[in-house]
């Protein structure tokens, strides 16, 4: 019943990370927000910082303040207390001039597009520099420089109406950009998108933040949106963080109850239940104990499981696994029945804690 698992990881690098400054390009501070007449805050003491360069991610379910969060941001929704430093401004603290001319800093991507029907897409990535009173040639100039950057040239004079999901994005995208802001928000971006597509548009924005050295702020429901594009995540749940920190450290060693459901999603090492029903009891003077492992850092390509079955004496028997990686970040999870003396598995356990892997019980009815 002993099975070897050796973990080979031969993933390539990705991007490096732009550079980081040490003042945050976006703090948060205290935010709390309540509607009128609603039973609970959407917004309940909510406080982070976004490094400039960074891709900081939010996520929740429906209901937890994320959108409010993020409208905070630019102030489309203005916090009943609390502080927004953005660039190291207090957008709270200036008058209506002084936030107009902030928001011209600060692009926002929406879920549903929000395209004006009328216009071509060269009219709606120029429409909100004509606001701003920018005069018509430097308007198309922009709109020529942009084009190429989100793959449109092509597009320049078709309509929303005959435009894929992907290709409204990407103009709205191209919006956003077009005041040349610093800083890039973006609202369920993906959620209206097929997967093929939201890859597409993930990869983009990807390539923008290291082309433009942006700093991004995405809200999401996805968990897979946020391994594939963000550096730090913060978990939100009835309009408060419940969990924060960088994503690597989020998806392999998650702390809070909603936070484990979310990567379970992703990467989660369901048990199918006919496997665990077969599974054979434990021997005369024997234990069976199911254990999930993680395998990260310098041990992740070492041989441990063949390891301590030969060390400690143990039956082994690996019931799911799944090798992955975050960024350039390898990392392996898997569920294991250890058959054995009680000592030798709780000896085995610590052992391969003690080489820095995160071992932790698996009760019988969980995958």
């Amino acid at each position: 019943m002993v099975s070897g698992f050796r973990m080979m990881f031969d993933h390539p690098a990705t991007e490096a990370p732009a550079a980081v400054a040490t003042d945050p390009a976006i703090r948060l501070t205290g935010l709390r927000r309540r509607f009128p007449g609603a039973p609970a805050p959407a917004l309940d003491g909510v406080s982070l910082e976004v490094a400039a360069g960074e891709v900081f991610g939010i996520v929740g379910r429906s209901g937890a303040g994320k959108s409010t969060l993020i409208r905070c941001v630019n102030l489309l929704e203005r916090p009943d207390a609390g502080r927004v430093e953005v660039l190291g401004r207090d957008l709270t603290a200036v008058d209506e001039a002084g936030l107009r001319a902030a928001r011209r800093g600060i692009g926002m991507v929406f879920q549903h597009f929000n395209l004006l029907a009328s216009r071509s897409v060269a009219g709606n990535i120029a429409f909100p520099l004509e606001v701003a009173g920018l005069p018509r040639a430097e308007r198309e100039a922009r709109v020529a420089e942009l084009l190429p950057l989100v793959g449109l040239q092509a597009k320049r004079d078709a309509y929303p109406a005959q435009l894929s999901g992907g290709q409204k994005q990407r103009v709205g995208i191209a919006r956003a950009l077009a005041s040349r802001p610093a800083i890039l928000l973006c609202d369920e971006a993906t959620s209206a998108l097929d997967p093929e597509t939201t890859a597409e548009i993930l990869g983009l924005l990807r390539e923008l933040r290291a082309r433009l050295r942006l700093t991004v702020l995405l809200i999401t429901h996805e968990m897979a949106v946020v391994k594939a594009l963000c550096d730090r995540v913060a978990v939100l749940e009835a309009g408060r963080v419940i969990e924060q920190g960088r994503v690597f450290e989020v998806f392999t060693r998650p702390q809070a109850p909603t936070t484990r459901r979310f990567v379970a999603e992703v990467i989660g090492n369901a048990v199918p239940p006919g496997t665990l029903a077969a599974l054979p009891p434990p021997g005369p003077g024997e234990v069976r104990r199911l254990l999930r492992v993680l395998f990260a850092g310098p041990h992740s390509t070492r041989a441990v499981i063949s390891e301590a079955s030969r060390r400690f004496g143990l039956d082994l028997n690996i019931l799911a696994g799944r090798i992955d990686a975050i960024g350039a970040e390898p990392f392996g999870i898997m569920a294991l029945a250890a058959y054995g003396a009680p000592a030798a598995v709780t000896a085995a356990t610590g052992w391969m804690q003690g080489l820095g892997l995160t071992v932790e019980p698996l009760p019988e009815g969980e995958g």
